[in-house]
């Protein structure tokens, strides 16, 4: 709701500005049957070769890594005509990539998708191939969570089947917090004193990478929505509202507020979200604002030692004195989803292992990964880490979850609220430039 690096900012836009024209496009050519090297292919001895890409390296998402190679080779073993070949690059390298694969109709058989606005123009472009019959089949037919799948259709018909459904949480760590005796804020006036402590004995207080700049849009996310209240923020990202509201300028300055305090780790504009993160990892900064696709590292990793993940807790963004908010709004929603090209070779082989990836992982990511699934899943079962469980309370007793900023937006508009948030924090705009760049990006639709 990613993500979401590698381009100048310019040619970055470039490539974004065009991306709807060209994908609608490249309709026209695969109805002139421009298939020619797309994804997979059917080999000698009825053999079928299915392309899958993903942002799971094995290096920063090692659990999700090994259970997507658990489920490829047992689908591997119970269908041996089919050979599943992984292309894997991390969150930023796949976005980039993603774009220029569809600009010359070469995207996998299978890959990752965000939904909303981002998957917009590729579906407009024809690029990805309706999966309804695929929710309507036994297997996954009323297996989803109420309102994931929804975030993945347009028109009436569902592009991709979600896979993660996360919210955010502040995740901290508590032998820091025990060291300056400092307590879980419940108020933001409470939080920005836990920063000015941490900041005065020499310790950063939030670990943060925004050069991928939507780490930071979390941020700004949460203020809007303690501040201005859910519904304004959600109005202003959709066009029927504003961000010239004065909650969300507001947002904005607390923002500067904090760079200001000093409460992100040095450097942290020119930093990538795995080279943030590093400093909560390593004991480097206190705090962490990510979503609960990180709930692996801090339960499930045995890479990671124990002593560290006993010391990681979470608390809820805290309120505003005298905002709109509720301390039950997460900004988050439905994760990645899995598409399946239009243009496969092999479309249907492609959307039978989706419907056992989609379900294997649903069975088998909360023990052995630590993430919460966009399928239902009884849990009451399993002995599962207090973190984890606590978390998915939290998801349960949510008063509303606001789906990423930039993963709703249309991609030009998305662009500018990314460029603009790394913006506001290297205090190269003011809080009202902030807004009134949003205000055009999104009046113009697109």
């Amino acid at each position: 709701m990613s993500n979401k690096s590698f381009l100048r900012k310019r040619s970055h836009r470039k490539w974004v500005a065009g991306l709807t024209l060209l994908l609608s496009f490249m309709l026209v050519l695969s109805g002139c049957g421009g298939k020619d090297g797309q994804g997979g292919s059917s080999g000698a001895g009825g053999k079928v070769t299915l392309k899958m890409m993903h942002l799971w390296p094995e290096g920063s998402s090692a659990q999700q890594s090994k259970l997507v190679t658990q489920i490829i080779d047992q689908y591997e073993k119970d269908h041996p005509n089919v050979v599943i070949q992984q292309e894997v690059l991390e969150n930023e390298q796949y976005k980039n990539k993603l774009k220029v694969l569809s600009a010359s109709n070469e995207l996998p058989d299978i890959g990752i998708t965000w939904a909303a606005g981002f998957m917009e123009p590729y579906v407009k472009g024809g690029l990805f191939t309706p999966l309804d019959d695929l929710l309507q089949a036994s297997k996954l037919k009323d297996k989803f969570v109420p309102g994931t799948t929804e975030a993945y259709a347009l028109n009436g018909k569902t592009y991709a089947l979600p896979i993660e459904l996360n919210i955010t949480p502040i995740y901290y760590n508590k032998a820091i917090f025990q060291k300056y005796n400092l307590k879980v804020p419940a108020t933001f006036d409470e939080f920005k004193q836990v920063v000015k402590t941490l900041v005065d004995h020499g310790v950063a207080p939030i670990a943060l990478g925004n050069k991928d700049r939507w780490t930071g849009s979390l941020w700004y996310m949460y203020l809007a929505d303690r501040i201005a209240g859910s519904e304004t923020l959600k109005k202003a990202i959709d066009g029927s509202g504003s961000f010239d509201d004065p909650g969300l300028i507001q947002a904005a300055s607390e923002i500067q507020t904090l760079v200001d305090m000093n409460a992100f780790n040095k450097g942290f504009n020119g930093l990538s979200n795995d080279e943030g993160k590093s400093e909560f990892m390593n004991d480097k900064a206190a705090m962490y604002l990510m979503a609960t696709w990180e709930l692996p590292n801090f339960t499930t990793n045995p890479e990671i030692p124990q002593a560290f993940k006993d010391q990681v807790g979470f608390f809820k963004f805290p309120m505003v004195a005298g905002g709109k908010g509720n301390e039950n709004s997460w900004v988050g929603g439905p994760g990645v989803g899995l598409f399946v090209s239009e243009n496969s070779k092999v479309k249907e082989e492609a959307k039978a292992f989706v419907e056992y990836f989609v379900e294997k992982w649903g069975e088998q990511s909360v023990t052995q990964a630590g993430v919460i699934p966009a399928t239902k899943v009884d849990t009451s079962k399993e002995k599962l880490p207090k973190l984890y469980v606590d978390l998915l309370n939290g998801l349960n007793q949510a008063s509303n979850i606001t789906l990423f900023a930039d993963v709703q937006m249309k991609p030009n508009a998305a662009q500018v609220h990314l460029n603009m948030i790394q913006a506001l924090f290297g205090k190269a705009v003011t809080p009202q430039q902030f807004a009134d760049q949003h205000k055009a990006a999104i009046e113009k639709g697109n």
